[in-house]
């Protein structure tokens, strides 16, 4: 399997000639491997993450990511209500290198109720990571954050986590995710021994098996032992039978790895192991070098694809705000799409039309932060207090350019929101403007002229972490009453005067000027589409 090269490679392009600057921007973009991981909560998907940064060197011990020099402790996980919760509620990059090749992870929230968030994370991001419960498979919000992943083409490799427990054999799994996801697994790495009684994995690609060797804790890289198909044979007997019959039928139904169908999204290359002792986790990395894309020339607002070789371009895809509870800033992540980024250039925000200084550009590991000199396409850095920068906006250098917008989730969920402190109502001001800018809520507000603010979500959960920020972050502790609305919908002008005067809907709008006409019931908003076919009822909106 040979690394694939992007349509910018000099190598795979006729003979014009490249300069310096283009030849270092495509060399650099070529060692360039952003992704995500997605999964369903206790899929193990924090674990990965500390795992895959400890094969890196990112870290010296798996749940530790321990700042240079200063001896201080950081996960991915950093807010204290996912500490308190033991699940993912917030997105960060974490930046690091294996030999010659550069990794931007882009950690995801890993529950539901952010599926709006991993939206985002996703549009900055050239794969995927899917990570399935050996014993479970494909569960729910699985399920929802792959359709987020198929939404954006984004190829996936799918690792089946927890092999060495009990669960499913690996062909229902196979079966079990073709099933229900319409994508042809293609396994790179195959087990020997059933779940529970874990032996080792075949690698695919090269016959050696690397056996399985539970490792307390796992929170050190410990070598694998990897044994000929000779010595394996000799070493498990009927379980490395019964692996390699399984392994024929594979190649019997042409369950083969194809690069080109798994870049298109039809294929996904499956890896068994288990993150929590380290077991596969670096044969996932492997295959990140080697199959994940770097990054190639990105598609622009017209449809036209701007050159890795372009000035400098790229966009917002992410606001944080106070994820360092001592400098209380805000950190707007930007994925570089073009050219080369140094540290004080100057930029234009096509949105507003001004120049904006990158001057305080940081390389950003979970909580820590390092000043940036330089960066490269697929790289994503973090600028601070960019207080004009919002999700979705493009930056660029010299040659003007517009990136699509990220679309965003219609709210399943709404909510008066009171301010449980008069004497706060500047800090519950600013405070759900921030919550909003970030995406963690939708605020709202009614055009029947009551100014009580309304927050949207996906999720309960959504709302349990505005309660949470609002009170510990902005000191503006607030009450949250439920409205009668459960379905919403994108509208417009047309939409806002049908619904005028209607008895179980109403329209709300975003700070964006989106209109959202909401209903009380599906049934509500199917009798009204039926009487309305006219009316502009969507449910994906942008930011």
């Amino acid at each position: 399997m040979s690394t694939p090269t992007t349509p910018d490679d000099p190598t795979a392009a006729a003979s014009e000639p490249v300069s310096n600057t283009d030849r270092a921007t495509l060399d650099a973009a070529r060692r360039r491997r952003t992704f995500a991981i997605i999964s369903h909560p206790d899929a193990g998907k924090t674990t990965l993450t500390e795992k895959l940064l400890l094969y890196g060197g990112a870290v010296q011990e798996a749940g530790a990511v321990r700042s240079k020099g200063r001896g201080r402790d950081v996960t991915s996980d950093w807010m204290e209500l996912e500490r308190r919760r033991g699940i993912s509620v917030t997105s960060t990059a974490l930046h690091f290198s294996v030999g010659d090749v550069t990794f931007n992870l882009l950690d995801t929230p890993g529950h539901r109720d952010f599926s709006e968030d991993t939206l985002r994370v996703l549009s900055a991001a050239d794969s995927a990571v899917m990570l399935l419960d050996g014993a479970k498979g494909v569960e729910p919000q699985t399920l929802r954050l792959f359709e987020v992943a198929k939404a954006r083409n984004i190829p996936l490799l799918t690792l089946i986590n927890k092999y060495d427990r009990p669960g499913l054999d690996p062909l229902h799994l196979l079966d079990h995710i073709e099933e229900t996801l319409d994508l042809k697994p293609t396994p790179v790495t195959w087990p020997v021994g059933i779940p529970g009684d874990f032996r080792g994995v075949i690698d695919l690609r090269t016959g050696a098996f690397h056996r399985f060797e539970r490792v307390a804790g796992g929170s050190k890289v410990v070598p694998t032992t990897i044994l000929t198909p000779e010595e394996a044979a000799e070493s498990e007997g009927d379980a490395w039978t019964t692996a390699m019959e399984e392994v024929e039928l594979l190649q019997a139904i042409g369950a083969e790895h194809d690069h080109e169908a798994f870049l298109a999204g039809r294929t996904t290359p499956v890896f068994f192991g288990s993150a929590v002792s380290n077991f596969g986790v670096g044969l996932l990395l492997e295959a990140l070098m080697e199959l994940a894309p770097p990054p190639s020339a990105h598609v622009d607002l017209e449809g036209g694809h701007r050159p890795l070789t372009s000035p400098f371009s790229g966009f917002v895809f992410k606001i944080q705000a106070n994820s360092d509870p001592r400098h209380r800033d805000r950190v707007a992540f930007i994925r570089i799409c073009s050219g080369h980024f140094e540290r004080g250039m100057k930029v234009m925000n096509a949105r507003t039309g001004k120049p904006f200084t990158m001057s305080y550009a940081h390389e950003v590991f979970a909580q820590e932060r390092a000043a940036l000199e330089e960066a490269w396409p697929g790289d994503v850095i973090g600028v601070v207090n960019a207080l004009d920068l919002t999700i979705g906006d493009t930056l660029y250098a010299s040659e003007p350019v517009v990136y699509p917008p990220i679309p965003s989730l219609a709210p399943e969920l709404f909510a008066f929101a009171r301010n449980a402190d008069t004497g706060r109502t500047k800090q519950f001001r600013k405070g759900l403007q921030q919550l909003d800018e970030e995406g963690v809520v939708h605020l709202l507000t009614r055009v029947n002229g009551d100014p009580t603010p309304v927050l949207g979500g996906v999720g309960q959960l959504q709302f349990d972490v505005a309660q949470e920020r609002m009170a510990t972050e902005f000191g503006a502790a607030i009450r949250l009453e439920p409205t009668p609305y459960t379905t919403a919908r994108r509208t417009d002008e047309g939409g806002e005067a049908a619904l005028r005067h209607h008895s179980q809907a109403e329209v709300l709008v975003r700070t964006d000027g989106t209109r959202l006409a909401v209903f009380q019931s599906p049934f509500v908003l199917q009798f009204f589409q039926e009487r309305n076919p006219d009316v502009l009822l969507d449910t994906m909106l942008t930011r």
